[in-house]
């Protein structure tokens, strides 16, 4: 039994790739910071989560730590730093149309699957 299957048994559901991913525009659509875009740092599919650069802003109080060779100096005192954002709170935006969008997934010519936009109908990976 390789060990995607007995993870994926483990925690009871299937995990589908993400249509959105690092490095792109997304815009929110829902909660305290509506209507702001950002560029995704890092996905979570397993959680169904966004981090994205500039939203969702928390404050963590950190404490200072004593300093050693192993661990770095950190900032220490209010930590202001990007929490997750679920996935349906927000939307591609597209880099042609510069709208933001529903995605599909669509086909080329020699078979790869490429991600399109809805709106103005053009690929969104670059073939």
């Amino acid at each position: 039994m390789s060990t995607a299957t007995a993870k994926k048994r483990q925690s009871g559901r299937v995990v589908r790739p993400l249509k959105i991913r690092k490095g792109d525009l997304v815009e929110v659509i829902a909660g305290k910071d509506r209507g702001k875009r950002g560029k995704v740092i890092h996905t979570f599919p397993r959680e169904n989560r966004v981090l994205v650069d500039g939203i969702n802003i928390v404050v963590r109080h950190q404490k200072p730590r004593s300093v050693s060779r192993a661990t770095p100096q950190t900032q220490t005192g209010r930590v202001e730093k990007p929490a997750p954002l679920h996935i349906s709170k927000v939307m591609l935006v597209c880099p042609r149309c510069n709208q933001r969008t529903r995605i599909a997934v669509s086909l080329t010519q020699d078979g790869k699957r490429v991600r399109t936009c809805k709106k103005c109908k053009e690929y969104i990976d670059s073939v």
